[in-house]
């Protein structure tokens, strides 16, 4: 039995290496996972092109073919009470040719209910589907769902910022939450693997492109400050400004929250910043971007329940916790740099590069005293940095008298992890994990206009990972049952491929369709975690490997966009077979690969604006995630819904003094996380609705937003016992909640 125990322990410190509350609470140790490696950076163009990014984003939603709404203003923050461009699809050329495209803008984001860009994301994208611990306000470390992945989506969606990976090496996820939304110009969801050649690895369910705002082409001098307060004491002021002056310009935008969250110990203080410095001529743009982000979040676990024993916390202590001593912080840097020089008409060069640094501390006590004991304590030292250079050539011309558009790079990337695990701060650690991982890409995509019509797009990229992993263990640190990991140096070479074409029936109808490839290779974490560390006949220690195969994927989909007037629609079919998709055995505490899987469904979503004051949308999505080989086969992937629908409406009640927004959100049931069997009873289907009031008074606006009106008493995250049937581990996620804010521009 002190064999099994010890390999938990070894689990627990294997999986609470993060701020990430998914990699932090036992009860939910082999949840949300983030992805392997650092891509793609910002692509510097002149003010007068919107596209910053490799790719320009296609579909419903497309703000690259026509201006920006009026409704922004004049200090680059959208207009508080104004009506908005919200969701206006137009069907639109370049970018990535047959990928299925929603772009959220800045007018989306301002009239929406909610406060966290996770409920953002999935009211806006069809499919798109989210696992919430916390809820409320703020939803800190809420995970995007693209395409079925359940308990691993935050290691198959690649997120973005300016085309810069904020996924890195280590398990943790990406939390959309640390993003000031006032930065926020658009966001781009790139659905299926498309992505890949681009962006490289990870990139299976989709990418979420987050471009900001950098005050280029704003008035000399602009400002926006915000404040606000709200349920659980919630608190939180942003301020935004930039100055203009000849070529240069340069902009700020900030934001602090603090709450206390809607369970017991669970208090969130986050304070980010991001800093802009731009040159803009007509041969020549450079950028420096230097961002910063502080992030203190307490840990409250699961509320269990287990009928056989007659003990339901849901029901008993919903608000409660089961740790009250954990935590989770987080301090983040970074700064990138680069400049596009044009060489010859329609040939731009693109170098910029970066470095990016993150610290993490995170503790965990299974014992109601937090101090440190053999088998209840783990404490977690991290420091991870990542170098990265990523030159490029953008050469747009005719070919044998078609016009062609090509890009063609390299990727450079080199990242360092440094990790101290022991019984608790200040303690000499049991391990000390070193592993760096380099990483060298070469890639094109080409776009051919074959016909007046008609585009077709394709490209490949291959890339080498190489890697280097060694724990040095020390068997006489305090507390200590571990044993320690092999030694592993790895070399891997992996592909995309990506071949898409659009076909323009009339004004009104397009078809679109694709085929690619992708890969996602294992984290830094899976690694340390890829046991098995213990033998299930005879309980005897196994040292970890570090050995995880690469996770595979081919999908292929069809569809076709509708505009006609204030009609706009996209609606999509996908097939996507994986092999080597990447599991945690709750079992014998380790991480393999599995049997193969398979992803299908359709994506459909619809926006209608009725007249200039009335705009009307709706999606919804029919997605499957099931095993297609192995004793599984047949069964569901769990925490995925089979079906997602949303709606919402903004209607500019008066001049823009009076605005109302409302959004709806409705999931299906769900299998919990670890019931692979599908024999536990699933997590409850559900839905909500959110409401929110604005106006603006010449340069003053305020807002005032009531989310989960109906009051529904919810969970959209659970984990199934391992050894006793009904018992499980739920996350209840707050009822009706609300928040007033008020504001000027200047």
């Amino acid at each position: 039995m002190s064999r099994i125990v010890s390999a938990a322990r070894r689990l627990s410190a294997g999986l609470f290496a993060t701020t990430s509350l998914y990699s932090l609470d036992p009860s939910i140790a082999r949840a949300q996972q983030a992805v392997a490696e650092q891509l793609p950076p910002i692509e510097v163009t002149r003010p007068d092109d919107p596209n910053r990014t490799r790719a320009r984003a296609t579909g419903d939603g497309d703000t690259t073919s026509r201006r920006a709404p009026a409704n922004v203003a004049r200090s680059g923050a959208p207009a508080a009470g104004s009506s908005g461009a919200a969701s206006e699809a137009v069907a639109g050329n370049g970018g990535i040719v047959g990928a299925a495209t929603t772009v959220i803008t800045a007018a989306d984001i301002a009239h929406a209910p909610s406060q966290t860009l996770a409920e953002i994301i999935a009211v806006q994208v069809p499919g798109a589907q989210i696992t919430t611990l916390y809820g409320g306000p703020v939803a800190a470390k809420t995970g995007v769902d693209l395409r079925g992945f359940g308990a691993f989506a935050t290691a198959n969606t690649l997120v973005l910022v300016n085309g810069r990976r904020l996924n890195d090496i280590d398990m943790a996820q990406v939390d959309l939450s640390t993003i000031p939304l006032n930065s926020i110009e658009r966001i781009e969801v790139t659905r299926g693997n498309s992505g890949a050649v681009l962006y490289g690895d990870n990139a299976v369910g989709g990418v979420i492109n987050i471009v900001t705002r950098n005050g280029v082409g704003a008035p000399p001098v602009a400002a926006r400050i915000e404040a606000g307060f709200g349920s659980f004491n919630t608190r939180l002021a942003n301020v935004s400004t930039s100055l203009n002056s000849g070529p240069w310009s340069t902009s700020f935008y900030g934001n602090a929250v603090s709450t206390d969250g809607y369970r017991d110990n669970n208090r969130y203080v986050q304070k980010n910043g991001v800093g802009n410095l731009n040159y803009t001529t007509s041969g020549l743009t450079a950028f420096l971007t230097v961002t910063g982000d502080d992030q203190e979040l307490r840990l409250p676990g699961g509320r269990t329940v287990d009928p056989s024993i007659g003990l339901d916390e849901l029901a008993t202590a919903r608000r409660g916790t089961s740790t009250p001593f954990n935590y989770a912080n987080q301090q983040g840097f970074s700064a990138t740099a680069g400049f596009t020089k044009t060489l010859v008409n329609g040939v731009d060069l693109i170098v910029d590069g970066g470095v990016r640094d993150k610290k993490q501390q995170s503790a965990f006590f299974a014992s109601p005293i937090p101090v440190p004991a053999l088998f209840t304590s783990t404490y977690v030292g991290a420091d991870l940095t990542t170098w990265s250079i990523t030159p490029r050539l953008s050469v747009k011309s005719l070919l044998l008298g078609l016009p062609s558009q090509l890009l063609t790079g390299i990727d450079y990337y080199d990242a360092s992890f440094r990790q101290n695990r022991g019984a608790g701060q200040g303690l000499a650690p049991w391990h000390t994990y070193d592993l760096r991982q380099q990483t060298v890409a070469g890639y094109f995509q080409h776009t051919l206009g074959v016909a007046p019509a008609t585009d077709v797009s394709y490209g490949a990229r291959v890339q080498t990972i190489s890697l280097s992993a060694r724990d040095k263990f020390d068997p006489a640190a305090p507390f200590n049952a571990d044993i320690g990991a092999l030694p592993l140096s790895s070399n891997e070479t992996q592909y995309a491929l990506h071949l898409g074409a659009e076909h323009r029936l009339n004004d009104t109808v397009s078809l679109f369709g694709r085929a690619a490839r992708a890969f996602r290779t294992p984290d830094v974490d899976e690694r340390v975690s890829s046991g098995p560390s213990f033998d299930p006949f005879t309980f005897a220690a196994i040292p970890q490997t570090f050995q995880l195969k690469t996770q595979t994927s081919q999908d292929a989909e069809g569809g076709l966009r509708i505009k006609a007037g204030g009609l706009q629609l996209q609606s999509s079919l996908y097939l996507m077979d994986l092999s080597n998709e990447i599991h945690f055995n709750p079992i014998l505490f380790y991480n393999t690969n599995l049997d193969p899987t398979r992803r299908y469904g359709s994506e459909t979503s619809l926006s209608y604006r009725v007249n200039d004051t009335l705009l009307l949308r709706s999606g919804m999505a029919v997605t499957r995630a099931v095993f297609r080989e192995g004793v599984w086969t047949g069964n569901d992937v769990p925490l995925v819904s089979r079906y997602t629908a949303s709606a919402g409406v903004t209607w500019n009640i008066w001049q823009n003094y009076v605005v109302l927004d409302a959004t709806a959100r409705f999931w299906s049931e769900r299998r919990m996380d670890n019931d692979q069997a599908g024999t536990q009873k699933p997590i409850p289907a559900n839905g909500t609705i959110d409401l929110k009031l604005s106006g603006r008074v010449e340069r003053y606006f305020w807002s005032l937003s009531v989310n989960n009106v109906l009051n529904a008493l919810y969970y959209d995250y659970a984990i199934a016992s391992t050894f006793t049937d009904g018992r499980f581990s739920a996350y209840p996620l707050p009822g009706r909640t609300w928040l007033l804010k008020a504001g000027a521009t200047f």
